[in-house]
């Protein structure tokens, strides 16, 4: 079964926002912010929420940069569908919540080692400007045991979404 989530990027054009993650699935990961998409709630919607609950911001100005596809070999039922959205546009300040403790960084310092193994892969692309398709196949889910690596993945870039 897919399920949709939200990833989004606040750039300032040399340095992101990313938070570390404190708990539930990415614990212990930098990344973007964001999440599930709720029932009744348009992808848009949803990664506005998933940004003001996690780092206690308001965005607006999204632009989708990217859609990415994550399959399992070791679970082959759990695919995730993520939209991938980046803004330069936001109010007020990231605050630490329960779930994220957000960091500015330049982009030469972006903590690729402490992040999910894929980021490396499609988040340089996406600073530099281009618009992205990927999928990737990791063995299995991540967990506290298992460190989840890519066996298979393919990016395309396209011109709009």
């Amino acid at each position: 079964m897919k399920k949709l989530l939200t990833l989004v990027l606040i750039d300032t054009g040399s340095s992101l926002l990313l938070g570390m993650k404190k708990r539930g699935f990415g614990e212990g990961r930098w990344n973007g912010f964001g999440g599930k998409v709720e029932a009744n709630e348009t992808i848009l919607e949803a990664a506005k929420r998933e940004v003001e609950e996690e780092v206690g911001i308001q965005v607006s100005d999204l632009v989708q940069v990217a859609t990415l596809t994550f399959s399992f070999r070791l679970d082959e039922s759990r695919v995730l569908e993520v939209h991938v959205f980046k803004t330069t546009s936001f109010s007020g300040q990231p605050v630490e919540t329960e779930e994220m403790k957000p960091q500015w960084f330049l982009y030469d310092e972006i903590p690729y080692d402490e992040m999910w193994p894929d980021d490396r892969f499609w988040l340089p692309q996406v600073l530099a400007g281009a618009k992205i398709i990927g999928s990737f196949q990791f063995d299995a889910p991540a967990s506290p045991s298992h460190q989840a690596k890519i066996e298979t993945h393919h990016l395309e870039e396209v011109v709009s979404f």
